[in-house]
Formats: structure tokens, sequence, C-alpha cells
């Protein structure tokens, strides 16, 4: 017998509840699959989004959320989905093959009406081995252990010397209800690496859309001077530290590592099961200090479909061309860079 005819549509505010529905039960699915994200790349970083969805039979069996990034400086693209690490078409388990066809003819016949240069996919996983891919990321992710002194001597020897040396420091885990604390640390980190910061109404935004499944928890010192905090999601029984930033003072009081600590802490007291620590570049420092807690990288799948482009594009940190400006931006005031970085990074998700 044959299978019912799939409809692809786009998500409008009465579909919202079952898209939801969808992500939190697809295992395909992630925490950048929610319908929050269209808002939030919309409102906040004024990218025009389209999010796709495959239905038979009136429900729905597959979704693809995609954004046009549309930039002077770095180019047009359709993405899934920028400033999020996982995106790509989540289709359920009985979705068939013909389902995410139908999506993919979707997404090129629709990159072609808006004439990108190229549509990107973030996958966790392979789809298309002849595609062009992006081989700089990784991921990293670890199953959290039921008891949490299982976990404490889970870490390597060298780094728990350093979470037990956060903790003879007295430092002070706490979870904040705004960013005010974290976004100071936040945005004084990234320009000290010389990256513009988004915007901390972007971070609001986050914490007004996602609830308690965003929370930020900042470390102090025994005095209660901020030192390191982080912005971390929670989806279904895992938890992502997703935005990071750390006082100058963090390194020498291991107020990092007992940054992490606690919150794998706090999530293993909270029933979580997955520690993803998230992506990172190979070779670079986050990806070394990932490593030293234990975490084996993954490699992400981000596949391209090339129109007007001859390779795949590169615009991160770790391009040559970009040197210069990471230069002259790590001297730029704060304010300054706070007040024009926005307009810069929300072209660069």
């Amino acid at each position: 017998m044959d299978r019912l005819p799939i409809k692809v549509r786009t998500l409008t505010p009465a579909d919202v509840p079952r898209w939801d529905a969808f992500v939190r039960a697809c295992p395909q699915a992630t925490f950048f699959h929610l319908s929050a994200w269209q808002g939030i790349v919309e409102d906040v970083l004024r990218h025009r989004c389209f999010f796709l969805f495959a239905e038979r039979a009136g429900e729905i069996i597959a979704v693809l959320p995609l954004a046009e990034v549309r930039s002077r400086l770095f180019g047009h693209a359709l993405t899934s989905l920028p400033f999020c690490v996982y995106g790509g078409i989540a289709a359920a388990d009985d979705a068939g093959p013909e389902a995410v066809s139908a999506l993919e003819a979707e997404a090129d016949a629709l990159a072609r009406k808006l004439g990108v240069q190229h549509l990107e996919y973030r996958n966790l996983q392979v789809r298309h081995d002849d595609w062009p891919r992006q081989d700089l990321y990784v991921t990293f992710r670890k199953a959290i252990l039921p008891e949490v002194e299982d976990n404490m001597l889970a870490i390597p020897r060298k780094q728990r010397a350093m979470v037990r040396k956060g903790i003879k420091n007295a430092l002070v885990s706490e979870i904040d209800a705004n960013v005010d604390r974290f976004f100071a640390l936040y945005a004084d980190n990234v320009r000290r690496h010389g990256t513009p910061a988004l915007s901390k109404k972007f971070f609001q935004r986050l914490k007004d859309s996602f609830g308690e499944a965003c929370e930020v928890l900042t470390v102090t010192d025994p005095a209660g001077k901020p030192l390191s905090s982080v912005l971390s999601f929670y989806f279904r029984d895992e938890v992502l530290p997703y935005y990071a930033g750390d006082d100058l003072a963090a390194r020498d009081l291991a107020a990092n590592d007992f940054k992490y600590w606690e919150l794998m802490r706090r999530a293993c007291e909270r029933g979580c099961k997955v520690f993803d620590y998230g992506r990172s570049k190979v070779g670079t420092g986050p990806y070394s200090f990932k490593k030293n807690w234990g975490f084996e990288p993954q490699p992400l799948s981000y596949e391209y479909r090339l129109y007007k482009r001859d390779s795949v594009p590169q615009n991160n940190p770790m391009n040559p061309k970009y040197r210069a400006f990471i230069a002259l931006w790590k001297r730029l005031p704060l304010g300054v860079a706070n007040a024009i970085g926005p307009h810069i990074v929300r072209n660069l998700g």
C-alpha cells in the first residue's frame, strides 16, 4: 500500500505547539530546532527565517529551520541555523527518505529563488558524502554519571586537581535571575580575544524565550566578585553550556574549571544524563580544554550546496585574512566594542 503524500509547509503561529512537540520527541532534533529561534533570529539578529516542515496526513514528520544571512562583508547564505551549532533536517524515525528529500528540494528551490551563494546544513552526522563539507568543527558530548562523586572521579587527574583548586579557593556558584553579570564578563572576554560581542538584548531574549531551559551560572570569589559565568541550555536530559565569559583573575583562581564542575554537579543532581560541551574549532584552546576533561571530539558534518562559490566559506577567526581585524578589535575600548560589535557579529553566525 502506497504511503499518503507528503506536503511541505512553512511554520505559522498556529503550528508552533505541534512543531515544538515534534522537536522534543524526535531523536534527531536538538535544542536549536525549537521554534523560538525563529523570533530570536528575526527580531534580534534581523535575518529572515523560513522554518519548513514536512507533514503526512496532517502529522509533522520532519522539520528544517532556515535563515537567510545577507552581508556585504561575509556573503549571502541560507543556513540551518546561524548562531546554532546543530541544525539541518530532523526527521522522525518512520518518516522515510522521501520526507528528507522533500525538505531538501524545497530548501534548494528557496536558495535558488533568493539567489544565495550557498546553502549550509549544520548536521551532527553525514547525510551527503559527495557534498562539500567544513571539517573545522567538532563537538564534545559525554554521559553524566548518576552519582556526583563518580563524575568528579571521571575527570582526568590533572584537570580534577584544577577543579579542587577552585573548591579550595572557596569559590561560590550562583544561579542568576538575569544576564547582567554574565554579559559584563562575556563582553570583556570576547573583546580580549578580538571577537565582536553579541548584544545584551540577544541574551535577554534567550532567557525570555526559553525560560528555565536557559540558565545563567556565575562564579564569584568569597567576597562576591564575579569571576566567570556561563549561559547554558537544557533540552530533554542534556545540558549544553553555550556562551561563557570570565575575568582576568579567573585563571589563577581556577574559576573556569570550578564553573564547569559546578554546572556538571548541578546537572547531575537535576537528573541530566548528557553533558554537551559544545562546538570547538580543531586545534584551539577550547578544544584542548575540553579534551583535558576527558571528552572525546566528535566531528560535525557541516554540509554545503554551492551556487555562486567555488569553495566552502571560511568566516571564522582561524582565517588568516582576519588577523589584522582581530588585533585591532583587542585594542578597542570596551564601550566602543559593545556598541558596534552586534552590528558586525550578527553576520558571522
